[in-house]
């Protein structure tokens, strides 16, 4: 029980406290303004920064999310170092016959697709693009791509097994080359051969991805009908993992697979890398955090001049109050209620300040959003204060009320009464 009203008695002296605090800031609003004026930069500082970078960030994951967290590109690479300089690129380059039978050795491989791709002219009737991303896919690569075909058809196992000269466009080549809306069954020619468009495929999303970003003005067609008719084309392959906890397993099969089937003895190394986006992913989280912990650091410097700004204000107030002090004292106060009662002023000050920094943070989080969508077409919509920025920026200011407020509270606590009255 004596504890229990040992705390009581604190709780009501800490209340006491702040009401008295807040009554001297609102007395004093003018100078209280000025002096929290640096925990006000500093927490808005603190807040807009963390809440660009957290908006930035859902942003980057979003792109992630689109691309595929459990993709893994599988891309023909030169060695570095002595051991590429004198291998030719028909030793390097993939071979579909590379891949028979990959499903069956690799376990932890949902799926996988054979893709080549080169640029190419394609025209219709008088219209033309240049530079048209042409990509020569299976049935799988809409999953893996997670590309659906808007209008018409996928290719069928019969265009698949033929090599049919039928293609996708995307709703831009459509557009451009001024086909139907609905250009099911019209033709385009293609690098000097001609293509039936039996479908509209969705656009890529806009995401400099581990396919070069870029144009949006694509054509599909089928891998086996690309490799016919352009064998040299860069060939690659997408597999996908079973899911991102498994995409090291996969990775690990993967590198076994192509090892053997591509004939690289132990010791050499690989013809080929991997890249795996999920590792990507942990890279740029890790990134992320740095980023935002450099950032808050070195705004958070603010505080600390802000915080100098207290202790002065604060010493000021002790020499304004000292015959009050004094008066407490000689009626029965104790020295751990005066530097109780200037501690808590000191941190009531950084947290009135700390609480419009942090309104301060969120005008200028919409005004920095509004701006960058403006000048620079960046959408950061999802940019916001999260709840832990507030709570350390209300921790930190306390802190540092706490920190610059104690030196001015001793001082007023070690008062001597009678000197104290004494003070003109």
């Amino acid at each position: 029980m004596s504890l229990l009203r040992w705390l009581g008695a604190w709780v009501r002296l800490a209340l006491q406290s702040a009401v008295l605090a807040l009554g001297q800031i609102w007395a004093n609003r003018g100078r209280s303004l000025l002096t929290t004026i640096g925990i006000v930069i500093g927490v808005a500082a603190v807040t807009t920064v963390v809440a660009a970078l957290t908006g930035l960030q859902a942003k980057v994951l979003e792109k992630f999310a689109a691309l595929g967290t459990n993709k893994i590109y599988m891309i023909p690479a030169r060695p570095e170092g002595k051991a590429g300089r004198g291998l030719r690129w028909y030793q390097i380059e993939f071979r579909p016959e590379q891949f028979e039978g990959l499903r069956e050795h690799c376990p932890s491989v949902a799926q996988f697709t054979l893709v080549a791709t080169s640029g190419a002219e394609v025209r219709a009737g008088d219209k033309s693009i240049e530079g048209v991303q042409v990509w020569g896919v299976q049935p799988t690569w809409h999953a893996i791509e997670n590309r659906a075909v808007e209008l018409g058809r996928p290719f069928s196992p019969l265009d698949v097994r033929q090599g049919g000269r039928v293609c996708l466009v995307t709703p831009e080549v459509r557009d451009k080359l001024r086909l139907d809306r609905d250009c099911i069954g019209q033709w385009i020619v293609l690098a000097g051969q001609s293509f039936r468009v039996v479908g509209v495929v969705e656009s890529r999303v806009e995401s400099a991805g581990f396919e070069g970003g870029g144009s949006k003005s694509e054509v599909v067609i089928p891998f086996e009908t690309a490799h016919s008719l352009w064998p040299f084309r860069f060939i690659f392959a997408i597999a996908t993992s079973r899911s991102p906890e498994v995409s090291d397993e996969a990775r690990a099969e993967l590198t076994f697979f192509l090892r053997q089937r591509r004939g690289v003895k132990p010791g050499e190394p690989d013809t080929f890398r991997l890249e795996v986006v999920e590792q990507y992913l942990r890279q740029f989280k890790e990134v992320a955090l740095v980023i935002t912990l450099i950032a808050g650091g070195i705004v958070s410097i603010s505080l600390l001049v802000g915080g100098v700004g207290i202790m002065n204000i604060m010493l000021v107030s002790v020499s304004e109050r000292t015959r009050e002090i004094g008066l407490r004292k000689a009626v029965g106060a104790r020295p751990a209620a005066i530097l109780w009662q200037f501690l808590v002023e000191a941190v009531m000050l950084c947290l009135v300040g700390g609480l419009a920094g942090v309104i301060g943070g969120e005008l200028l989080t919409k005004l920095l959003t509004a701006m960058l969508a403006f000048f620079t077409n960046m959408k950061l919509e999802q940019a916001y204060i999260p709840g832990w920025a507030i709570v350390l920026s209300f921790g930190f200011a306390a802190a540092v009320g706490v920190f610059f407020g104690m030196f001015p509270a001793i001082k007023a606590a070690r008062l001597d009464p009678i000197e104290a009255l004494r003070h003109e």
